[in-house]
């Protein structure tokens, strides 16, 4: 149904991160194929992105008469410079991979059929290696400063970095570097 948003309704999270609370766990997205418009704010909404090599992109609202409105005036913008996102969302034109590899749309371009696994396996190393309060805090510590200004982030570092430097992760870290094991975290 058009204008129907109940989708965004709690206890959801809105999957284009621009209503309700915001996430606290890191996105790894793969593409291949033809990814277009809201296919790409999906992208530009996640953490890290892979594409197939032989993917082709288009933000093609313009061409629709409307504009992207699943935020990529706001992400497209900041993730590849402006030049680069007023490129493809004012002409609608078609790019490739290598293309959105060279702007920062994706951070690795793959062979096709691999797309899904090399996602996967980075975020089994996140999930893996990472402890969770240090990658919850890392995605929390960005946002803030995108949203809300590199200073807000700033200012928020000593006590954020002060609270995780007190938890039983950060000190299994600390541990596990010196005695030059790999760290077991449990999320605390």
């Amino acid at each position: 149904l058009a204008g129907d948003t109940s989708y965004l309704d709690p206890p959801a999270i809105d999957p284009w991160g621009l209503t309700g609370r915001p996430r606290t766990k890191p996105i790894v997205a793969a593409a291949q194929g033809r990814c277009l418009t809201l296919g790409i704010e999906l992208l530009l909404a996640s953490d890290i992105r892979v594409a197939a090599n032989n993917t082709t992109f288009a933000q093609i609202e313009v061409l629709r008469g409307i504009y992207p409105f699943g935020g990529a005036t706001i992400r497209f913008t900041a993730q590849t410079g402006w030049g680069n996102a007023m490129r493809w969302m004012l002409t609608g034109d078609e790019f490739d991979a290598e293309e959105a590899l060279r702007i920062g749309l994706i951070q690795e371009s793959v062979q096709p059929g691999t797309e899904l696994d090399r996602a996967i396996e980075l975020a089994e190393r996140i999930a893996q290696r990472a402890a969770p309060r240090g990658v919850s805090a890392t995605l929390v510590s960005a946002r803030r400063a995108l949203i809300e200004g590199q200073q807000a982030a700033a200012d928020a570092l000593l006590t954020d970095v002060s609270e995780l430097l007190r938890s039983p992760d950060a000190m299994e870290g600390l541990q596990s570097f010196l005695e030059r094991r790999p760290a077991v975290f449990t999320g605390h």
